[in-house]
């Protein structure tokens, strides 16, 4: 069991003095008698491990990231992958998930040169504490252990030196190109600034708890001087060997100046020591994990669910200072009473992470929700991915729009949706639907509105249009299938807000997906500007990623993408049954080629089974769909077998691209028993949960209960079933009944009961 800050200080020390054999008898002794004290107040703490998910199959890893829920201050240690032994730094923030850090530290206990700033650490990973409230490593080479805790907008590490350490020196430098600066003042107090993305200015303000000597780097030369300013600016500051073994190091980041920073400083070290810092970190993580009590399953089971869990209070990031925020959208500073929100990709989120805080944190949506609005009278278009520095354009597809219909179907209000019914109108009639593309419409767009579908260029054909990205290419199925869904949310919110024209127009769109339709190989087919199929393999044609006509997926991955008329999609097919022996082929079918051939270019086509890609979100909703076959014990048997094979509680647990919560909130949901299947309704359809009980804390005060009597690994299949005592002979139920503090209760077994749900 990982040891907690308190224990693992104690062993440091004893470790100087005692033989291994006995420090580790005292430390079990100490354990049993906590162990305890310490269950009822930790709760689900201890299934949290960060490391799941580190190593990942083809694409990026999850991070170890140490932060409070939604809050600012992210680390993780550097290195080049989790399984590399050697650490080239430690972060002072994080600032965007998988975007970039600032502010580099790192000690040293060697005479300095230039290229100490340069040398690596080996480590062990065996003696690495990982927990989202605090981090512990030990240098082996160097004999020193760090240590850090989070805050909201501080941070602390305490790096513990051999005893009689001659020199103990803490290195600092930038991580990003451009002007950066450091200045010491009064033998232990450092202020740096580190240019973010080209034109952002971070700020640091720090406090050692021993005075030292300070210098900085100029000219590749060492020198005593206590400031630089330059590009890639560097310093240290070393201390005596009459200084503590243990340097600490106490600081806060700034978005807004070095002032602020300083009274960010203040605000959360007044009186605040390590210790106090990590339990405060490690009661906040408490309260939203404990949030969902579960009861059963087994403790891998319990690993994954609470893991994913912490993985979905990674972002938004409230980046709010004070009453004041800086703003990438417009790059000034806003006064606010409200936090404000950055670092979001829909893409990902809008799936399944916004729809699980719609229920376990709504105020908090609300929040966002109102961060996307400012973000969109600040910078003239509703953001998709926005991050410190504006908005990120990512992907494909307007899913903020989703996003505010299905929150506001959800009773999610504190946000002008006026205003964002404006933002989301004119990304729909305005803006480029490009991917990877921001700003106003072009000559495809104008095309798309006017015949209802994104034309593709034949096989070998020259791109015409210099707006297209050269990597991502046009995408022209999967833009026309995302535009088909995003447009039929702006009119479900048009008529929620009583706009009758809008309601009919953007309806009409709603329907463009059936332009590619191709009812000969009954799989949507790009088409060209005269309107002619393309001829294609939709297994695998289209370049890297398929993006000539897809995006990270073949045709049979985007058969599927029609969340907003699931009954239309199931007309198109033929109807239920030829429905369900398509998604039963799905699974079944064959790559046509191997897998290293089909992974070179579909590498974000992973957690395969058949042609079903669990690695990546447009997949999510597909084995959900059984429930409206007449089948919904094929959904049960393919969730549950999904979880299992592909989400493991191991550093190879995660499929996919994890992207801060996206893939995690799957977890989440489909390990309680339902899902948010087509965001913008508000209904969830129901999996085959892993756990006997799950009881969701609402913030209203009442609770959700899920109740699957004999649940086990075995027992996957729903045989009955009942809400609020009586007989549910359908495989959903609503948001409403879910927050009025409703309680489902399955009966399971072993065989599937093929009349439940039909």
């Amino acid at each position: 069991m990982p040891l907690s800050c308190n224990c693992f200080n104690r062993l440091f020390k004893l470790s100087r003095v005692l033989k291994p054999a006995l420090l580790l008898a005292l430390y079990c002794i100490a354990c049993i008698t906590k162990t305890n004290a310490q269950t009822n107040r930790d709760g689900n703490l201890k299934y949290i491990d960060p490391r799941i998910g580190n190593v990942g199959q083809l694409l990026e890893p999850t991070r170890p990231t140490m932060h409070l829920p939604n809050q600012m201050i992210r680390m993780y240690p550097l290195r080049s992958s989790y399984i590399d032994d050697q650490i080239s730094s430690f972060p002072l923030n994080m600032v965007s998930h998988r975007l970039g850090e600032v502010f580099s530290i790192k000690p040293d206990d060697q005479p300095l040169t230039i290229a100490s700033w340069d040398q690596r650490m080996p480590y062990d990973h065996d003696l690495e504490i990982t927990r989202p409230w605090y981090y512990s490593t030990y240098l082996i080479d160097k004999d020193i252990t760090v240590e850090f805790a989070p805050g909201k907008k501080v941070g602390m590490y305490r790096f513990a030196f051999p005893a009689n350490t001659p020199t103990k020196s803490i290195l600092f430098n930038v991580y990003n190109h451009g002007n950066a600066s450091w200045k010491f003042s009064n033998g232990n107090e450092v202020t740096g600034m580190e240019t973010y993305h080209g034109d952002i200015k971070i700020y640091v303000y720090g406090l050692f708890n021993a005075k030292g000597n300070a210098g900085v780097v100029k000219d590749g030369q060492l020198t005593k001087e206590a400031a630089v300013e330059s590009n890639g600016a560097k310093s240290w500051i070393s201390f005596s060997g009459g200084t503590p073994d243990t340097i600490e190091f106490k600081y806060a980041i700034s978005y807004i100046s070095v002032q602020q920073a300083q009274t960010n400083f203040k605000e959360e070290f007044t009186g605040t020591k390590f210790a106090g810092l990590a339990q405060a970190g490690k009661s906040a993580w408490a309260k939203v994990v404990n949030q969902i009590q579960v009861e059963g399953g087994t403790e891998a089971q319990k690993r994954s669910f609470y893991t994913a869990l912490y993985r979905c209070n990674e972002r938004m990031v409230n980046i709010t200072e004070d009453g004041h925020y800086y703003s990438g959208y417009d790059k000034k500073i806003h006064a606010t009473t409200r936090p404000f929100y950055v670092d979001d990709w829909v893409w990902d989120t809008y799936l399944a992470l916004h729809p699980l805080r719609a229920i376990l944190n709504p105020a908090m949506e609300a929040d966002m929700l109102n961060s996307y609005v400012n973000m969109y009278q600040q910078s003239g278009w509703m953001p998709t991915f926005p991050v410190l520095f504006g908005d990120n354009p990512c992907m494909n597809g307007f899913h903020s729009t989703i996003m505010f219909l299905d929150d506001y179907r959800k009773g999610i209000r504190g946000f002008d949706v006026e205003k964002a019914y404006e933002g989301v109108v004119k990304n729909a009639s305005e803006a480029t639907m490009l991917p990877w593309e921001n700003g106003p419409k072009c000559t495809l767009d104008d095309f798309y509105h006017t015949k209802g579908y994104f034309p593709a260029l034949a096989k070998g054909e020259k791109e015409t249009v210099s707006l297209v990205h050269s990597f991502e290419k046009r995408q022209a199925v999967a833009v026309t299938l995302g535009g088909s869904y995003d447009d039929w949310a702006v009119g479900q919110l048009a008529q929620e807000l009583k706009k009758p024209n809008d309601q009919e127009l953007f309806g009409k769109r709603a329907s463009n997906y059936k332009n590619l339709w191709n009812n000969d190989v009954k799989m949507f087919i790009p088409k060209d500007s005269a309107g002619n199929w393309i001829n294609i393999d939709p297994k695998f044609d289209g370049g890297m990623g398929g993006r000539d006509y897809y995006d990270e997926n073949n045709g049979w991955t985007y058969l599927w993408q029609v969340q907003h008329d699931i009954n239309g999609l199931i007309n198109l097919m033929g109807g239920s049954s030829d429905f369900e022996a398509k998604l039963d082929r799905l699974f079944r079918e064959d790559l046509g080629r191997s897998k290293y051939e089909f992974w070179a270019k579909f590498p974000d086509a992973t957690g395969l089974v058949g042609q079903y890609s669990m690695g990546n979100e447009p997949s999510f909703h597909i084995p959900y769909l059984y429930n409206y076959t007449g089948a919904p014990w094929k959904t049960q048997k393919r969730v549950r077998f999904l979880l299992d094979v592909w989400y493991k509680d191991n550093i190879f647990g995660i499929p996919g691209d994890e992207d801060g919560g996206g893939m995690s909130a799957f977890v989440v949901f489909s390990s309680m028993g339902f899902y948010p299947i087509t965001p913008g309704k508000p209904v969830y359809t129901i999996g085959s949960p892993v756990f006997s009980k799950v009881t969701v804390n609402l913030p209203n005060g009442k609770q959700f209960k899920l109740v699957a009597n004999s649940c086990s690994v075995i027992n996957k299949y729903i045989q009955s079933a009942k809400f609020n005592g009586k007989v549910l002979n359908k495989p959903w139920f609503t948001h409403e009944q879910l927050i009025s503090g409703g309680l489902l209760e399955l009966q399971m077994g072993p065989k599937p009961n093929k009349n439940w749900g039909i």
